[in-house]
């Protein structure tokens, strides 16, 4: 009665919800958050950089949160970059002088307090404080660009907290508050709020410095310097996310009054990203970024995906063609569909109808990531926000379980890390290779769309090089390796090998001169770089102007497609053989022999997991990784097939994710994570659970989306025709020559 329930309720759920309802939900939720984000930011009030100064929260103990945007930690030599040509001046009392330190400290970390002259000593907002300002107004004068400045504990000591002070306080505040904004014609002002204080802990002389004297100077304070408007808006700046910051950690103060160190660094942090931010573009620092405008090709995308909308709406109102969307092939693996004659060809509408929806949904990219309408925060790993939602599509998996009849290929539980997809695309492709011999041009060009599609259109919508997605240009390079391994002479196919024996000699051959090459390439990386440094070769593999990059991705997992080459040649030869007991519910192996390797597969998992927690470098991880990544794949790959009750049994629902694991690993790059993967993004602001559920969903609909776009678009781009295929290759290939050598010709000469 219960499986009968289990099996109902699933049968309701899949009925209602289905993939096509689940993209109508995506859509209606990101044009709701399109309106909620316009409206906070239009009735909120205030930018990045207001909520920088403002606003934020802790991450853990020591790590900072501006609320909604991203705060870029500063190393002395960017420091010294965007100050270098800066006059920056601190006034105030003790408290603004721990500022100062903090601050020089992240120019130069050597300084130390007692060697740091330059403070300027005002502890009052009185007439001295004015002065000094108003001499720095004079005409020819000297100004500082930057001055920061703040004070009040003194006041509230020196007048024991009397109510007449506070007004002759804002009454002073109100004189200088005509020359900070005078100052800020030529530079930038800030007036740092005031931090509270641990009253339990203040000495017998600072007794009468209350958090609730505090506040009724801060209130001062914001009423004189909002009154002081000019042209609507005070340009003197309010600095209060230290005071925030403070909340938290007062209790550590030592006199009570003065700050811990970790706190006053905050308070520089945020200064240097509202002073720097917008200077030096740091990915990781969205707070106080203007956005650039859109480059020439940008534009262009931009011109080319409306025009499709414009095509496609005139061929609506001219004729409705209806057109079926054939199911994606899975074209990276064994399980590549045959041609569905009985189907309806594609309409003319169909590609202008696949465009129109990869404009919409590049669109979605662009605002995500390239403009300032969602927020964004920085990543921050706790062990609940990494388990709970692992442990959530755990439980998914687990529900849509499903029985099957035959052997699931192995390559389809191989897609967590880098290195098993790697193994996968080794796997599936000499599979293919080995059993079908179809060498053609045709199957060669939809893989490589297939691929490369979503990665060349964000190249141009996100201004980014094709490097920077470094895992399709790795998977893409393997790919066209495995293709000229197998393809080339003497071509080894499964029929060819069944005449004699000896052939299954020649593919080992094959795949020890493969594995020697690789070795040639990974222990002289002045042979790689020569290689991948020729023109035009370079413009794939370059990021920043340099291939260090693809060198370290491609000697990371140097062996893994070898591996899952020579695991699949093994897999089929057995196979053949009939050692294998495929059945349902059978043991792979004999008795004797699976008990041996299930075994030897659970302790070399676990090791293989203690060895990785416990190694003491990542530098020390990533040279022995290559060596012994292909130790847990296996010990993997034989728990999960070995067992008949485990073989028999599989997830769709994380076979339904595999099939889009390329658009999932390729989208979260902007609209999952966001800053180019350095930061999060922030859907629901103030929830960061409901956060990762909402973004995360919206996210998975996309992916599949483009799955689907791809492949549509697959089937008009890359004809059947070989003639004509050849004649859209040399086009392709002429105009890809010419783009390179007018963006070659367009890079600035060295040292110019």
């Amino acid at each position: 009665m219960a499986v009968l329930a289990y099996s109902l309720g699933k049968r309701e759920i899949n009925h209602h919800f289905t993939i096509k309802n689940a993209k109508l939900i995506s859509l209606v939720l990101v044009i709701l958050l399109l309106v909620f984000h316009t409206a906070l930011r239009y009735y909120g009030g205030g930018d990045s950089c207001e909520r920088l100064l403002s606003t934020g929260r802790y991450l853990g103990e020591n790590v900072w949160q501006p609320y909604g945007c991203m705060m870029h930690k500063y190393k002395s030599i960017e420091a010294k970059t965007c100050l270098a040509e800066k006059r920056v001046a601190f006034i105030g009392d003790s408290r603004i002088r721990q500022l100062f330190y903090a601050f020089i400290k992240i120019i130069d970390p050597s300084q130390r307090e007692n060697g740091i002259k330059d403070f300027l000593w005002y502890p009052e907002a009185n007439n001295s404080m004015k002065e000094r300002l108003i001499s720095w107004t004079h005409e020819g004068s000297p100004k500082p660009d930057v001055v920061i400045l703040g004070a009040a504990s003194w006041s509230i000591k020196f007048h024991s907290g009397s109510s007449e002070s506070v007004q002759q306080y804002k009454a002073n505040l109100t004189a200088i508050a005509v020359h900070l904004e005078k100052l800020t014609d030529h530079g930038e002002v800030y007036w740092v709020m005031q931090d509270p204080v641990n009253e339990q802990v203040l000495s017998e002389n600072r007794k009468m410095i209350t958090n609730q004297q505090l506040e009724l100077y801060n209130d001062a304070a914001v009423d004189v310097l909002n009154s002081s408007k000019r042209n609507g808006r005070s340009r003197v700046k309010l600095l209060a996310a230290s005071r925030q910051a403070a909340l938290e950690t007062i209790a550590q103060s030592n006199d009570g009054l003065h700050l811990p160190e970790s706190t006053m660094n905050v308070g520089a942090m945020v200064l240097m990203n509202s002073l720097c931010n917008k200077l030096l573009r740091p990915i990781d620092g969205s707070c106080c970024q203007t956005l650039p405008p859109p480059n020439l090709l940008q534009k262009l995308s931009a011109c080319f995906f409306v025009g499709s909308a414009v095509a496609l709406l005139v061929l609506h109102v001219l004729g409705d063609n209806h057109h079926r969307r054939l199911a994606p092939p899975d074209v990276e693996s064994l399980e590549e569909k045959k041609p569905a004659t009985a189907v309806a060809p594609l309409g003319p509408k169909a590609p202008f109808q696949a465009l129109c929806k990869m404009g919409i949904i590049m669109s979605y990219f662009y605002l995500c990531d390239r403009a300032d309408v969602f927020m964004k925060e920085q990543k921050f790993y706790t062990h609940s926000t990494f388990f709970i939602p692992l442990i959530y599509i755990f439980v998914l998996g687990l529900f849509y379980n499903e029985n099957t009849k035959e052997f699931i290929p192995v390559y389809m539980h191989v897609r967590v890390l880098v290195a098993a997809y790697l193994f996968q695309t080794g796997y599936g492709h000499f599979s293919f290779f080995w059993l079908k011999g179809d060498f053609g041009l045709y199957r060669v060009c939809q893989v490589l769309f297939r691929l490369n599609f979503l990665v060349l259109v964000l190249c141009v919508v996100m201004d980014r090089p094709y490097q920077f997605y470094y895992f399709v240009p790795l998977v893409t390079f393997w790919f066209v390796v495995i293709y000229a391994t197998l393809a080339m002479w003497p071509q080894i196919l499964q029929k060819k090998a069944n005449g004699s024996g000896l052939w299954h000699l020649g593919v080992l051959a094959k795949l020890l001169i493969l594995l020697l090459f690789i070795c040639i390439f990974a222990f002289s990386q002045a042979f790689f770089e020569r290689i991948f440094s020729i023109w035009p070769i370079s413009t794939l593999f370059e990021l920043n102007g340099s291939i260090h990059e693809w060198w370290f991705r491609w000697k990371l997992d140097r062996f893994a497609v070898v591996h899952g080459m020579l695991f699949a040649f093994i897999y089929l030869v057995l196979q053949k053989c009939q050692v294998l007991s495929e059945g349902k519910g059978d043991s792979l192996f004999s008795p004797k022999i699976s008990n041996l390797l299930l075994f030897l597969s659970v302790v070399s998992f676990i090791t293989y997991s203690i060895w990785a927690s416990s190694c003491k470098t990542k530098t020390e991880c990533n040279e022995m990784h290559p060596y012994i990544s292909v130790v847990q794949m296996l010990a993997f790959i034989l728990i999960r097939n070995i067992p008949g009750y485990a073989r028999s049994i599989y997830s769709s629902f994380f076979a339904w994710f595999g099939k889009i694991s390329l658009e999932l690993f390729i989208c979260q790059y902007h609209i999952w994570l966001a800053a180019d993967t350095k930061g999060i993004l922030v859907l629901i602001p103030g929830n960061p659970s409901l956060n990762i559920m909402v973004s995360s969903f919206i996210f998975v609909c996309v992916a599949h989306e483009i799955s689907l776009i791809t492949n549509d678009l697959a089937q008009v781009v890359i004809p059947k025709d070989s003639v004509a295929l050849l004649k859209r290759l040399g086009a392709v290939g002429l105009l890809s020559l010419v783009v390179l050598v007018l963006a070659k010709g367009s890079q600035p000469t060295p040292g110019a």
